[in-house]
């Protein structure tokens, strides 16, 4: 098969980057973990776990080595939690938490609420019966764990706007039931019922877009946020979820610009799911690999200037563990090409994105 000329310029230009990326490798200590160099510049850097800690060793000790804090993939989501009617599962997200607290890694609960990803059972049922479940779960849930979380993601993605309803909002469940958006604030309200000490979140996605979609979700964002915080609700922080997607565009200054409007409603700022999508690089690894860091490296560069970004959570650890990865062996079981959006490789062994991240936390040069 022939190489276009583009293609062949690509490779040759990630081999450059490549080459450069390589040179710079030795910087940080790589006898540290990213934990541990996040700290030092007053940072937190953690990742999202999900139950294959219970059985891969190797996967599991890179969270006792990387992280200084832990988020819950799939264990605190409704689907798990309450697949069925009857008692909720608690088990995975009790199993998870007690091996953050053995270790001393303090947990992120993720996520209470969501019009995704809610069961059938629960969407079959009526808006009235819906309503009083919403109540319920939320008071249940969030008492269970009072005290014992460093923060909830109370409310994730509210926004989506290709479902073209007002303001940018996602359709889904929950906004049925309440008829509209009035489902936000009351799961905020209903969580702090029962817990007053435990930081809430909003969390959202695509803000890095610099696009339509972008846009509005920024915009819409900064309206909501304002909504919260005018109604008293105790919101501490925005989680910005970080899947870098270059396929779009995005603007360093611009959305610097977002991340200070965001920061001046008295919020602080996490970047909550980061990895970066690489599908539109270069087949070639080693070039791959390096466009990737490079990616991920400007974008921390720019964001960890905001005084607001407290903290840096990888959406798992390894390529082989990523929800990327999992929808492209989904999609074709023999692919011979598979993402690798992570700071470790499949044989948890570190790639040019464990050293970029690790440059970035140490030229954000914060106390």
């Amino acid at each position: 098969m022939q190489m276009s000329r583009r293609n062949a310029l690509a490779i040759l230009a990630g081999a450059g980057v490549a080459a450069r990326a390589e040179m710079s490798t030795a910087a940080p200590a790589q006898s540290q973990g990213l934990g541990a160099i996040a700290a030092q510049h007053g940072f937190a850097f953690g990742a999202a776990a999900g139950p294959v800690i219970d059985k891969d060793l190797a996967y599991r000790e890179l969270y006792t080595t990387q992280t200084r804090i832990i988020t819950t993939d799939i264990a605190m989501k409704m689907g798990t939690i309450a697949p069925q009617p009857g008692p909720k599962r608690f088990e995975s997200a009790d199993r998870l938490l007690q091996f953050c607290a053995s270790n001393h890694i303090p947990m992120r609960g993720h996520c209470l609420i969501w019009n995704e990803w809610v069961p059938q059972w629960i969407e079959n049922m009526s808006s009235a019966e819906r309503q009083a479940f919403f109540d319920s779960y939320i008071e249940e849930v969030v008492s269970r764990y009072v005290g014992k979380l460093h923060s909830w993601d109370v409310v994730n993605e509210p926004f989506w706007p290709g479902h073209k309803a007002p303001g940018g909002y996602r359709l889904g469940p929950w906004y049925d039931a309440f008829g509209g958006t009035g489902y936000i604030r009351r799961a905020y309200e209903r969580a702090a019922m029962v817990d007053k000490k435990t930081k809430f979140v909003l969390n959202e996605a695509q803000t890095e877009r610099d696009d339509e979609v972008g846009h509005i979700v920024r915009s819409g964002l900064l309206r909501l946020v304002d909504e919260l915080k005018q109604a008293g609700v105790p919101l501490a922080a925005v989680g910005l979820q970080g899947h870098l997607q270059p396929r779009y565009p995005h603007d360093p200054g611009r959305f610097a610009e977002f991340l200070h409007e965001l920061a001046s409603r008295g919020v602080d700022i996490y970047i909550t799911e980061f990895d970066v999508r690489d599908d539109t690089f270069p087949d070639d690894i080693a070039t791959r690999d390096a466009m990737i860091a490079e990616t991920g490296e400007k974008f921390l560069n720019n964001v960890l200037r905001v005084p607001a970004v407290k903290m840096v959570i990888a959406w798992e650890l390894a390529d082989n563990y990523s929800f990327y990865t999992d929808a492209a062996k989904k999609k074709d079981p023999l692919a011979q090409r598979l993402p690798r959006p992570l700071p470790y490789d499949s044989s948890m062994q570190r790639k040019p994105l464990w050293f970029a991240i690790a440059r970035a936390f140490e030229n954000a040069k914060k106390a």
